[in-house]
C-alpha cells in the first residue's frame, strides 16, 4: 500500500501548482492561504461597497420628509439587502480573510489544514452574493422587513424570499466549512513548543469564534428550512392559522443572530488587542484574563438571545433572567477594555493610522456598549425597541467595532501583505474623516429614536426633520471618505515605498506570554539607589 505523502509534501505540490498558473486559473483553483485571504478581503470590499450604495440610497430618501427617490417596497428590500449584505457578505467575509492570511503564519503552519476546502468555502460566496442581489429583481423581491425576515411577512413574499433562503444556506455553508478549517488548523498544525496559551490574541479570538460558527450557523440553517417549508409544502411552524407560532421564529432566529454579532465583534477584539501593544511597545497587558473573558463573552452570547424579543411578549422571570444576563456581559467586556487601556498606559506610544483606528475602536465600542446596557433594560427597552436608538447602538458596534477594527488591521499588515509601505498621510485623513462623519451619521439616531422615530420607514414627521438631515449628510460623507481608503490600498499594492523588515519604527518584535513588566517605582523622579 502506498505511503500517504505528508503534509508539507502536499502543499508543496500545491503551491507549485498555483505558481503554474496566471490569471484567472490561478485564483479560480488557488489552495494558497495568502491568496484566498486576499480574495475574501476583496470579495468583502465589494460587498461592503454594495451595501453602503444601498445605505446611502436609504439615507438619500430620509434626508427629508415626504417620499422622493424610493417607493416604500423597494425602500423596504433596501433595509432588508442592506442587513444581510454587510453582515454575512462584508464584516465576515473580511474576518475570514484576516484569518487565512495570519493564522497560519501567527501559529508557524505551513497552510491551513483543509486547503481544497479552503477554495471551495471562499467560491460558495460569489454565487450566494449574486442571487441575494438578483432577488432584488424577482417578484415580490426580498422585502420581508429587515435583514431578520420576520414571518407572517416573509411567508407571504414571492420568489425572491427563495431566492434569498438558498442564498443564506450557501453563506452559511461557506462559514461552517471556514471555521472547520480555522478550528483543525489551530488546534492541529502549531509550531512545536506553542502552546495554547502562547497564542496570540487573533488566534484565540478566531478559535472561539469558529467554535461559535460551528454552533449558530446550522441553526440558522433549520429556521430557514423551516420557513422554506411553511412557504411552499404546506407546513405550519409559524403560521398561527394552522397551530404553528411567529414567535418561534424569533426565538430559533435569534438563538443564531445574538451568537452571529458577537462572531462580528471577536476577531476585532483579536486585531486591536495585536496592534495595541505594537504601538505602545509594551506587552498585552493581562494576556490570560483577555482569553478567559473572550471565552466568557461567546458563552454569555448563546443564552441571551430574547432580549430582542422584550416586546414579543414574556413572562416577567424570563424577562429578568435575559436582562441580567445580557448585563453581564458588560463584565468580561469591561475586562478587555481595562487590559487595552492599561496596555496603554506608560507606554512609548506612537499614533499611526492601526494604532488610531484602534483607539477609534474602543472609545465608540464603549459608546455601543453602553448603549446596549441601556437597551438590556427592560422597562426602557420596550420604549425604545424598533426605533432609531436600536439603530445608533448596533452600528455603534457594528461599524465603529467591526468596521474600524478591520481598517485598524488593514493597515497594521498592508506592509507585510504588499511588500510596500501605504502612505500614512492619506491614512490619517481616512481615520479622521471616517470618525468625523460615522458620529455625524449615527450619534443624532440616538435623539431620533428616544424622541420615538420607528426604524424602516420612507416616510417620517416633521419634528424629525433637521436630525435626519445631519445623519444623511454624515452618511454620504462616510460612504465617499471609504473611496479614499480604496485609493490608499491600491497605492499601497502598486508600489507605495519598500517595506523594512520591521514596517512600525521602535515596534520590537515581543514574545505574547511575558507580563507586563512592572514599573520599578511609582514616583516621577528615580528613587535613591541604596
Amino acid at each position: 500500500m502506498a505511503a500517504i505523502p505528508d503534509h508539507d509534501v502536499v502543499h508543496g505540490a500545491d503551491h507549485a501548482h498555483d505558481h503554474h498558473l496566471t490569471g484567472l486559473m490561478r485564483w479560480l483553483t488557488t489552495t494558497n492561504h495568502k491568496d484566498i485571504g486576499t480574495l475574501y478581503l476583496w470579495f468583502s470590499f465589494i460587498m461592503f461597497l454594495t451595501g453602503g450604495v444601498m445605505a446611502l440610497t436609504i439615507r438619500a430618501e430620509l434626508f427629508q420628509p415626504g417620499l422622493q427617490i424610493v417607493n416604500p417596497e423597494f425602500f423596504n428590500q433596501l433595509t432588508t439587502m442592506h442587513g444581510l449584505i454587510m453582515v454575512f457578505g462584508a464584516i465576515m467575509p473580511a474576518f475570514v480573510g484576516f484569518a487565512n492570511w495570519q493564522i497560519p503564519m501567527m501559529i508557524g503552519a505551513p497552510d491551513m489544514a483543509f486547503a481544497r476546502m479552503n477554495n471551495w468555502s471562499f467560491w460558495l460566496l460569489p454565487p450566494a452574493a449574486l442571487l441575494l442581489i438578483t432577488s432584488f429583481f424577482a417578484p415580490g423581491g426580498a422585502a420581508a422587513g429587515g435583514w431578520t425576515f420576520y414571518p407572517p411577512l416573509s411567508v407571504q413574499m414571492g420568489i425572491g424570499m427563495d431566492m434569498m433562503i438558498f442564498a443564506i444556506h450557501i453563506l452559511g455553508a461557506s462559514s461552517i466549512m471556514g471555521s472547520i478549517n480555522i478550528i483543525t488548523t489551530i488546534l492541529n498544525m502549531r509550531a512545536p513548543g506553542m502552546t495554547l496559551m502562547k497564542m496570540p490574541m487573533f488566534v484565540w479570538t478566531w478559535l472561539i469564534t469558529a467554535y461559535l460558527l460551528v454552533l449558530v450557523m446550522p441553526v440558522l440553517a433549520g429556521v430557514v428550512t423551516m420557513l422554506l417549508t411553511d412557504r411552499n409544502f404546506g407546513t405550519n411552524f409559524f403560521n398561527a392559522a394552522g397551530g404553528g407560532d411567529p414567535v418561534l421564529f424569533q426565538h430559533v432566529f435569534w438563538f443564531f443572530g445574538h451568537p452571529e454579532v458577537y462572531i462580528m465583534i471577536l476577531p476585532s477584539f483579536g486585531i486591536v488587542s495585536e496592534v495595541i501593544p505594537t504601538f505602545s511597545r509594551k506587552p498585552l497587558f493581562g494576556y490570560s484574563s483577555m482569553v478567559y473573558a473572550t471565552a466568557s463573552i461567546a458563552i454569555l452570547s448563546c443564552i441571551v438571545w430574547a432580549h430582542h424579543m422584550f416586546t414579543a411578549g414574556m413572562p416577567a422571570v424570563g424577562q429578568l433572567f435575559f436582562m441580567y444576563g445580557t448585563m453581564l456581559i458588560a463584565v468580561p467586556t469591561g475586562v478587555k477594555v481595562f487590559n487595552w487601556t492599561a496596555t496603554m498606559w506608560r507606554g512609548s506610544m506612537t499614533f499611526e493610522t492601526p494604532m488610531l483606528f484602534s483607539i477609534g475602536f474602543i472609545f465608540l465600542f464603549v459608546i455601543g456598549g453602553f448603549s446596549g446596557v441601556v437597551c438590556a433594560i427592560v422597562p426602557i427597552d420596550v420604549q425604545v425597541q424598533d426605533t432609531y436608538y436600536v439603530i445608533a447602538h448596533f452600528h455603534y458596534v457594528l461599524v465603529s467595532g467591526s468596521l474600524f477594527a478591520i481598517f485598524a488591521g488593514a493597515y497594521y499588515w498592508l506592509p507585510k501583505w504588499t511588500g510596500h509601505m501605504y502612505d500614512e498621510t492619506l491614512g490619517k485623513w481616512h481615520f479622521w474623516l471616517s470618525m468625523f462623519f460615522f458620529n455625524l451619521t449615527f450619534f443624532v439616531q440616538h435623539f431620533l429614536g428616544l424622541a420615538g422615530m420607528p426604524r424602516r420607514i420612507p416616510d417620517y414627521a416633521l419634528q424629525f426633520a433637521d436630525f435626519n438631515m445631519i445623519s444623511s449628510i454624515g452618511a454620504f460623507g462616510f460612504g465617499t471618505t471609504q473611496l479614499l481608503f480604496l485609493y490608499v490600498v491600491l497605492k499601497c499594492i502598486c508600489g507605495g515605498a519598500k517595506a523594512p523588515q520591521r514596517p512600525w519604527e521602535g515596534a520590537k518584535t515581543l514574545e505574547w506570554t511575558l507580563p507586563s513588566p512592572a514599573p520599578y517605582h511609582t514616583f516621577e523622579t528615580p528613587p535613591l539607589v541604596k
